[in-house]
């Protein structure tokens, strides 16, 4: 696995739980659904790949060419455009990580799959 590899599953992981932990939260307290937040949680304890030590080093933030904020990234109007956004930006992630992952085995690669699809189920409940 590359050094670039590796930074693209940092940074997709990392997209892909703070997605979803932003859903989760939202389900959590804004709407108390016991339900959902908890299979959010759930997924996002299954977003991982056993390969820490090796993510972390490939880390390169100052060298990220967009790591500044497009303008729709900056502007929310409501709830749902918040919901929307995060269940986008997670299920986008899983995609990336399903790919990649058969880099490292199909289990990885099937397990993100797994996860963008329950993301896809999940999303139906958005109802603002």
């Amino acid at each position: 696995m590359t050094k670039e590899n590796l930074r693209l599953l940092d940074a997709n992981l990392n997209r892909l739980r703070e997605g979803i932990r932003v859903v989760e939260d939202i389900y959590r307290y804004i709407f108390n659904n016991k339900d959902i937040s908890s299979r959010l949680k759930t997924l996002r304890h299954n977003s991982r790949i056993d390969l820490y030590d090796k993510l972390l080093q490939s880390r390169d933030i100052k060298n990220d060419v967009l790591k500044q904020s497009t303008s729709s990234e900056q502007n929310r109007s409501d709830l749902n455009s918040i919901l929307i956004a995060n269940f986008k930006r997670a299920q986008e992630s899983a995609r990336v990580l399903e790919e990649f992952g058969k880099l490292i085995d199909t289990k990885t690669s099937e397990n993100f799959k797994s996860i963008r699809y329950e993301l896809y189920d999940l999303e139906r409940y958005i109802t603002i």
